[in-house]
């Protein structure tokens, strides 16, 4: 089965927006949104192999050493389906993007077979 990597983005002034809210205001939208996205994920835990997860502050690594940077990555998610639709289907009204201050999620089909396990 094809494997697609979905790597939510949230902007970084967004997430800024949401973290200067009223402390009782982000935990009442964490509270709706976490309780979406593991029903979310429960109703869809045969297409991810890997559950991934959320991700923080960003280092790179480049010719010229080693620095701090900044993207729009949040998180992944590694997804079996049998179409790019199929899998981008699957994040239809997510609560990434419905509830919290997401920006989207992006997708793109793993060009390489996964290491055998």
């Amino acid at each position: 089965m094809p494997r697609f990597l979905a790597v939510y983005t949230m902007k970084p002034e967004d997430l800024a927006r949401f973290r200067s809210l009223p402390k009782p205001e982000q935990d009442a939208i964490d509270a709706v949104g976490l309780r979406q996205w593991a029903e979310w994920e429960e109703r869809n835990a045969t297409f991810f192999p890997d559950r991934g997860g959320m991700v923080g502050k960003t280092t790179r690594v480049t010719k010229d050493g080693i620095a701090d940077a900044v993207n729009p990555f949040c998180g992944y998610i590694v997804v079996e389906a049998d179409t790019i639709d199929a899998a981008a289907r699957l994040f239809e009204n997510h609560p990434h993007f419905t509830v919290f201050p997401g920006d989207g999620v992006d997708i793109m089909p793993f060009l390489t077979d996964a290491p055998a396990t």
